[in-house]
């Protein structure tokens, strides 16, 4: 299993920035890959951007717009958002796995999430 904690969420007006930071720990080497989904109220959970040895990946509705990195000193991945809209509120959650996907069934360990609220 791998403990992950989201930090980074909160407030912010339409066309801003927010970068959402998510702490991994434990057995990170057997689970390289980790992702972001979002849920909105009454929504199912949305894939959002995924990691892995070979590269990223990206949800549609924010291809283009947020960027996932990882600094490996750190044990850290982050999420980087931009242009935001008021349908990129949601929680957001990070999640970690063995295998790639956009399915969160694939991923057994994730975080408490963190709250983006983006007002009109």
């Amino acid at each position: 299993q791998v403990q992950l904690v989201e930090s980074g969420g909160g407030l912010v007006q339409a066309g801003g920035s927010l970068r959402l930071s998510c702490a991994t720990s434990g057995r990170t080497f057997s689970h390289n890959v980790v992702v972001w989904f979002r849920q909105a109220p009454g929504k199912e959970r949305e894939f959002v951007a995924g990691l892995n040895r070979a590269g990223t990946w990206y949800g549609d509705s924010v291809n283009g717009r947020f960027t996932i990195s990882r600094d490996n000193a750190k044990n850290t991945v982050y999420l980087q958002m931009n242009s935001l809209l008021p349908e990129d509120t949601g929680d957001y959650y990070c999640a970690a796995g063995r295998y790639s996907g956009t399915s969160p069934a694939l991923y057994d360990s994730w975080g408490q999430g963190t709250l983006v609220t983006v007002s009109s």
